[in-house]
């Protein structure tokens, strides 16, 4: 006994209608659209995974670093200060030589009874202030302090004669000559 299969087919007849197009291509060409979609937004999905693992692993490295400079900020202020002190002290050598020889210079100039109270030395001018008991001491004091090589000009900013204590009590100004100032 051959027996014939039989098929029910639920569909009407095949037509030339716009639903029954639609439906076609519903069936066949849509599902490929369909799982090329999902496929991207899955891609998409995954990728945007990666992004944040990568955003992540970036900020660990940026806080690392940042601890890092943070630490290290302390020595580079204590090197920077260091640095300026030995700019400084090499400047104090260079100049502190000069500054010790003319001070030297003016004290071997000062006749022996001139008593220094007071120098200052700074990079233009010199002030001295002194003691002596005559003023012709003063005079020969001051005539070789115009004579000295650093020294451009000389000026009496004060003179005070103490007739109790026999002692004349004086103020000078020397403006210093340009190469010795930059010494």
């Amino acid at each position: 006994m051959g027996t014939k299969s039989s098929s029910i087919n639920l569909l009407k007849k095949r037509g030339s209608g716009a639903v029954d197009k639609f439906i076609d291509w519903a069936l066949s060409i849509g599902r490929y659209v369909v799982i090329i979609t999902e496929a991207i937004a899955l891609t998409a999905f995954l990728y945007r995974f990666s992004l944040d693992r990568q955003l992540i692993d970036l900020h660990d490295k940026i806080s690392i670093r940042e601890e890092l400079l943070k630490t290290q900020k302390n020595n580079e202020a204590r090197f920077r200060n260091l640095q300026k002190r030995l700019a400084f002290a090499k400047e104090l050598g260079a100049t502190g030589n000069d500054t010790t020889q003319l001070f030297t210079d003016l004290y071997n100039l000062a006749p022996t009874d001139v008593l220094f109270n007071k120098m200052t030395l700074s990079q233009k001018d010199l002030t001295i202030e002194a003691d002596t008991p005559s003023v012709t001491s003063l005079a020969e004091f001051i005539a070789r302090i115009r004579e000295h090589e650093d020294i451009e000009s000389v000026s009496i900013d004060k003179i005070e004669n103490k007739t109790s204590s026999a002692i004349i009590t004086v103020g000078i100004s020397a403006i210093l000559k340009k190469h010795a100032a930059q010494n």
